[in-house]
Parts: C-alpha cells; sequence; structure tokens
C-alpha cells in the first residue's frame, strides 16, 4: 500500500537533485486510484521534468503503483499559492487576494515573512488641508491561514 508520506519522501528526493524544484501539492484519492503531484519552480516547469519525476516515481514503487493513475504537473499560474515558497517567488509581482471576509483586493506582493505577507494596495484618500483624494500606497499585513485565497494575477499589458 502506497502512502502519501512515501509518495513525499520520494518526490523531495528528487526535486532536491533537481536543484530549485519544490513541492506544492501530493493528492491522493483512494476512490479514483489517482495520485496527482503538483511542482514548481520560479523559472517555470517543463514537461520533461514532470516526466522526469513520473518515470521516478515509476521506477522507485515499481509493482506497488499497481492500479494507481500517477498525474504530475506544475502548480497552475492562475492558482492559488499552497505553499510558502510561492509567495517568495512572486515578490514585486502582482497577486489578488481573497480575504477571510470575502473581500478581494489586487496590489503588488511586497515582502513575506515566515507565514506572514505584506501587499501595497493604492487607495483614495483625502491629505490634510486638501479637498480632493489622492491615491496612496498602502501596506496590508496578513497571515496565510487568515486569508481564503492569494494567487499571481496575469497581467497582459
Amino acid at each position: 500500500m502506497i502512502t502519501k508520506d512515501t509518495i513525499k519522501t520520494l518526490v523531495e528526493e528528487w526535486l532536491h537533485e533537481q536543484g530549485d524544484y519544490f513541492l506544492v501539492d501530493i493528492q491522493m484519492d483512494g476512490g479514483d486510484d489517482r495520485i496527482v503531484i503538483e511542482i514548481d519552480n520560479a523559472d517555470g516547469v517543463w514537461i520533461e521534468d514532470c516526466a522526469g519525476l513520473s518515470r521516478y516515481l515509476q521506477e522507485r514503487l515499481g509493482d506497488d503503483l499497481g492500479d494507481y493513475e500517477l498525474e504530475v504537473g506544475s502548480a497552475g499560474l492562475g492558482q492559488p499559492f499552497k505553499v510558502e515558497q510561492q509567495y517568495l517567488n512572486h515578490v514585486g509581482d502582482q497577486v489578488e487576494v481573497l480575504t477571510a471576509d470575502g473581500k478581494k483586493l489586487v496590489g503588488t506582493l511586497k515582502s513575506v515573512d515566515g507565514r506572514r505577507f505584506t501587499v501595497v494596495t493604492q487607495e483614495k484618500q483625502v491629505p490634510e488641508g486638501k479637498k480632493r483624494p489622492v491615491r496612496v500606497d498602502v501596506d496590508k499585513d496578513f497571515s496565510m491561514d487568515e486569508v481564503k485565497s492569494v494567487k499571481y494575477v496575469l497581467n497582459f499589458k
């Protein structure tokens, strides 16, 4: 019987040999007999790398893999972040944050410190002594555990 821990150990062995890759998620659905593995890299994931990891797992697991369907892929660009390394890779990029109370905000991911991160947004504020509002940068601090999702914003401009 294959366990998630066994898969994780083998995936991390392979990723360690590859350098800058990291594990995003492993899903094992016993009812479907599917193992889905998501990996990522700051420079993107190539199909050859997914195939290489798949072959590595098939070689190591052999007959234990049995009837499981093995799927290895990259974490999609428009998908919510799942691990801290994804946040770190996108510092300086535009992200969309869905807060715990369901509000969406878009801003630039400024920094990541452990499980906390800061996003710079623009808000209209009326400066003291002025009548008209102006846009100012405002830092918003969040905990990764307190938001519903954070994802990279694709910008086609």
